[in-house]
């Protein structure tokens, strides 16, 4: 099937397969007046005029502005219990992170895998109205083994419904449920949890929460090195609070990613861009929380490749709009259009190890895009808030329209 996409007023994208930071971060190419070929759902080529000759299907652009699909690196996308009231007490100061995962795990298990689905495909299809063609989506809600499977179970069955890329990350190590050891349930995790995970193929990433009053280093090291050795990759929720360690465990252990980084220390910094791991900022949740936001401009300052995330969940932040997160990088974190355009694309795509097929828009990568109804690229942060996606292209297919 081959689809040519025509009167493109703009189309912005970064270029390569590796995370790009410094300078390249801001590196963005920029076409006016173009078409776009794709070939079998990927990108053939780009050029000012593309022949017709055996082309099924043309789309008309409309003189959009046309972006690569938004890569969403960080999300809580499945729970079964709203938080509000939790959200209230944080944004006043209680930081107890635990009594709402822990509310959240009785919800999740009383719920079934089809309602737990059923129930959260709605955010998923907003956030795809908003630009986001591939979504990773965490577990730890369920703070059991049942509970976890149940989650993953769950986040599999959307997989299936919904045509975007779903990347699923076991998260056991979020929490802790109520009348259990601690060492118990770090037990339950490495002996039960991960070998049930792996052997039922439930995720492609393990992820642990080190921060204060959460998972120490020790404690996160453990489960992380037995993730490694059941074949998963590597995450981790680090020094969000305060500084632990927890960028220089990321490092350590050579993991994916080191999200949140609130309050990371200059030297968790340069471990990080000694070992290749990538930072994932989550600007909506400072924001959400009126908390210190990450200190991106100093991580671009050293050629740390940074990529952003939503950290759509339901106790901190219900942001699920990948615009409203460039914004709020653009706005409150120093970051140049350019910039945030490129962590929420090609750098998020590395951070889930998918640059190779997504992430930019360049011949033999999916035909994951967007329309925005835009002058420019450079107005999206101008238009915070605002929705201005027309249409949403995965693999060359059309999978969203706006009315």
């Amino acid at each position: 099937m081959n689809t040519l996409i025509t009167n493109i007023g703009q189309l912005a994208t970064p270029h390569g397969t590796a995370p790009l930071g410094g300078k390249q971060l801001a590196g963005l190419a920029i076409y006016e007046d173009v078409e776009l070929l794709v070939r079998d759902g990927k990108v053939s080529e780009i050029a000012q005029r593309i022949g017709r000759q055996k082309v099924d299907q043309v789309i008309d652009a409309a003189g959009s502005v046309v972006l690569p699909g938004f890569v969403d690196a960080h999300t809580h996308a499945v729970f079964a219990r709203k938080q509000e009231e939790e959200f209230f007490a944080r944004i006043q100061g209680d930081l107890h992170t635990d009594r709402g995962i822990q509310a959240g795990a009785r919800a999740v298990a009383t719920a079934t895998e089809e309602a737990l689905a059923r129930d959260c495909l709605p955010y998923l299809k907003q956030m795809l109205s908003c630009g986001t063609t591939t979504v990773e989506i965490k577990s730890g809600y369920g703070l059991s083994l049942a509970g976890e499977v149940k989650l993953l179970l769950a986040i599999r069955r959307m997989k299936r419904t919904l045509p975007i890329t779903i990347v699923p990350t076991f998260l056991g190590g979020y929490g802790f449920p109520e009348g259990v050891q601690r060492d118990d349930y770090i037990s339950s995790i490495i002996t039960e949890m991960i070998p049930a995970v792996r052997q039922r193929r439930l995720a492609e990433f393990c992820d642990v929460y080190c921060d204060e009053r959460s998972y120490g280093i020790p404690e996160a090291r453990s489960i992380l090195r037995a993730a490694r050795g059941a074949g998963l990759r590597l995450k981790l929720h680090a020094d969000g609070l305060r500084s632990v360690g927890g960028a220089e465990l990321a490092a350590d252990l050579e993991a994916t990613s080191a999200d949140h980084l609130s309050r990371v220390s200059h030297q968790g910094m340069h471990k990080l861009k000694e070992s290749g791991v990538i930072p994932v900022l989550l600007p909506g949740t400072a924001f959400a929380l009126n908390q210190d936001y990450p200190p991106a401009r100093d991580m671009i300052d050293i050629g740390l490749p940074i990529a952003l995330a939503s950290d759509f969940n339901p106790g901190t932040c219900l942001i699920y709009s990948m615009l409203t997160i460039i914004g709020l990088a653009v706005i409150k974190m120093g970051l140049s259009v350019e910039e945030a355009i490129t962590a929420a694309t090609l750098n998020a795509a590395c951070a889930l190890g998918l640059a190779e097929e997504i992430g930019s828009l360049e011949e033999g990568k999916s035909a994951d895009l967007m329309f925005l109804r835009l002058d420019s690229y450079r107005q999206i942060p101008y238009f915070f808030g605002h929705n201005p996606v027309t249409a949403v292209i995965k693999k060359g297919r059309i999978i969203y329209k706006s009315s």
